[in-house]
């Protein structure tokens, strides 16, 4: 797992468990699921249409913006990252032995 996930991961439960005034991440979760969930559809059509349309940069920057509201609705849901990757390196196995 990437350090920068980790941290990133860390840093949202910590928020979601110890809310702090003026955080972005707190207001997410205490909009609740539908609220997250929103954001993260939002910033998926942002990637889309960056990568369609915009600079290679744009799609960076919107890339990292879904990734985080990524982590965040995982949180949510209580999975960890970890998870993910778990069931990423489980298809890859798959496809590798056919």
């Amino acid at each position: 797992m990437s350090e920068t996930i980790r941290e990133l991961e860390a840093t949202i439960a910590d928020r979601r468990e110890h809310p702090q005034e003026g955080s972005y991440t707190c207001r997410l979760f205490a909009k609740g699921e539908a609220e997250i969930l929103k954001k993260l559809g939002e910033e998926a059509t942002e990637v889309i249409v960056a990568a369609a349309l915009q600079e290679r940069e744009r799609v960076v920057y919107e890339g990292a913006d879904l990734i985080y509201h990524l982590l965040v609705a995982l949180a949510a849901k209580g999975i960890a990252w970890q998870e993910i990757e778990e069931e990423l390196r489980s298809r890859f196995k798959v496809r590798s032995d056919h």
